[in-house]
């Protein structure tokens, strides 16, 4: 578990590479974080339980239970379904990384990865999430309606045809970018800038997979997101 100023933790399952492990232990704890680190996917559940975690870094390779089963456990569980998940995953396993972010990942980092690249990610979307509660949490809400869409940007709510739609932090921020932008193209690089925080090229695949997943929930709502082949998406209202 890691922690920056107050308040803000990290747990991380165990990496199958040791020197991996202390590499990137060091460099986040050097950054403010205090770490607590989870022998195999059992403890990491644990772990996560019982300290409810502001983030956690999941190795896809972990003994027992592996990083992907341990994500959709997390997902599902109430106690820990709202936590802030970064997958670390092999460069040439794009299964993995895809099958991540399907089942509810908010982002990757690949092996061999850049510790600052590790700690970036890692604040961004601390910072990300942090911004989300402070919104839900903000009285009045500004509410967004498209047919059956229903977007409550304050109160962190959505709903479609009346029906409650879940979706992760990382997810609404996506959706009220799209919806706030109606009716003009947001190309991948620009979602990736102002929904993730990343100033550099970062695989933009990223942002696909997550369309996707939130496709997938607005269901009879999705048609509202709109593929401009070869530059990115757009909210038509």
């Amino acid at each position: 578990m890691a922690q920056a100023g107050p308040a803000q933790t990290t747990i991380r399952g165990v990496d199958v590479e040791p020197d991996a492990i202390g590499l990137s232990d060091v460099h986040l704890r050097a950054a403010g974080f205090e770490v607590l680190t989870a022998a195999d996917g059992n403890q990491a559940l644990q772990l996560a339980r019982k300290h409810k975690p502001d983030l956690i870094l999941l190795d896809v390779m972990l003994p027992k239970i592996d990083g992907l089963e341990v994500c959709k456990l997390l997902r599902r569980d109430p106690a820990t379904a709202d936590i802030p998940v970064i997958m670390l995953t092999a460069k040439a396993a794009e299964i993995d990384r895809v099958l991540g972010l399907e089942l509810g990942a908010d982002d990757y980092v690949t092996k061999p990865f850049s510790p600052r690249e590790l700690v970036l990610r890692i604040k961004n979307l601390l910072r990300r999430h942090t911004r989300t509660a402070s919104e839900e949490g903000d009285g009045d809400a500004d509410t967004l309606r498209f047919g059956p869409l229903r977007i409550e940007t304050s109160a962190f709510h959505v709903t479609v045809a009346g029906e409650p739609v879940d979706l992760t932090a990382t997810e609404f921020k996506l959706l009220t970018t799209l919806a706030t932008r109606r009716g003009r193209v947001q190309t991948r690089d620009m979602l990736l800038r102002d929904v993730w925080g990343y100033d550099s090229m970062i695989d933009t695949r990223t942002v696909d997979t997550h369309i996707r997943r939130l496709r997938e929930k607005l269901g009879a709502a999705s048609e509202l997101i709109e593929t401009i082949r070869g530059m990115g998406y757009r909210f038509v209202a």
